[in-house]
């Protein structure tokens, strides 16, 4: 299966009225490894601001947006290539359909469709052993790197 996202952006015209600014098929689509799909929606940087009428989306060109948050849907597909990673961000996950694994240090969570994770900057891969694709949308805020006994964790893969 091969998803695609709609997504709809709204904003304001000249006068202030509420209008839509996009409306289309979310061409952001980056396709990195086996098995995965990542379609990019939207970024942000902190303050937000709603004044841009550009496609916010065309700037994510990495995993975190330094300052700043994205937000994306992913479709894994069975047999995923590994990718055990970190991230210095704050991380609100969605399974919308199919269920994935993820893989920390010593456990394995499995997560189901309808399920939600708050994942903080721990280390962890995406399996999906199952027999169906897995979509998840992913909101991805920039954080402050973790300090643990006075050591910063790096962020790597």
């Amino acid at each position: 299966m091969t998803i695609n996202v709609r997504r709809v952006v709204t904003g304001h015209d000249e006068t202030g009225k509420a209008i839509v600014n996009i409306d289309d098929v979310s061409p952001h689509v980056v396709v990195n490894r086996p098995n995965i799909r990542v379609i990019n929606l939207w970024s942000n940087s902190y303050p937000v601001s709603n004044t841009d009428i550009g496609d916010c989306a065309e700037q994510i060109k990495a995993t975190v947006l330094p300052g700043g948050a994205l937000f994306r849907v992913i479709e894994f597909q069975p047999g995923v290539a590994p990718r055990m990673h970190r991230t210095d961000t704050l991380d609100y996950i969605v399974v919308m359909s199919g269920s994935i694994t993820m893989e920390m240090d010593d456990a394995l969570i499995e997560l189901h469709a309808g399920d939600v994770m708050v994942q903080r900057g721990t280390v962890h891969n995406w399996v999906n052993n199952g027999t169906e694709s897995c979509v998840c949308a992913f909101v991805m805020m920039a954080a402050e790197p973790i300090i643990i006994n006075g050591k910063q964790v790096e962020a790597h893969g």
